[in-house]
């Protein structure tokens, strides 16, 4: 049994092919982060036939399962990325869209700190700078 089935198994979804499929290009997309567009084009490209409103159907099936994180980066596009289990912060540069992931342990003891100032802690958060290249 291939990995992705016994991922979508353990996620409690059945194994079809256009989740397999869908898992596939999720998988292989490293740190990109792709719109339910980007997945419709690439099963298109790779001469799959799935419709887009199944990739949307799946894609939400996903992130219920706890499979992928949805972001929402741009106004109204909603990009998706494979749950890892471990905590990222992202930058998105203005100018090109670029998604770039980062970990800051400084960063993450001064929001816990910050909560616990105020009488809180953290249960989750996201944290999305925006950044354009410096100019020379």
């Amino acid at each position: 049994m291939t990995s992705e089935n016994q991922e979508l198994k353990k996620a409690g979804l059945k194994v079809t092919l256009p989740r397999v499929k869908i898992l596939q290009i999720l998988e292989n997309a490293g740190d990109r982060h792709f719109s339910a567009d980007d997945v419709y084009r690439t099963l298109l490209d790779q001469g799959e036939d799935v419709g887009l409103a199944t990739v949307y159907r799946v894609l939400t099936q996903f992130e219920s399962a706890g499979l992928v994180m949805r972001h929402h980066f741009e106004a109204g596009t909603a990009v998706f990325e494979l749950a890892k289990g471990e905590h990222h912060d992202h930058m998105i540069c203005l100018e090109s869209g670029r998604v770039i992931e980062f970990v800051d342990p400084v960063i993450e003891k001064r929001q816990h700190e910050i909560a616990e100032e105020h009488g809180f802690e953290i249960e989750d958060h996201s944290l999305i700078i925006y950044v354009r290249p410096k100019k020379k």
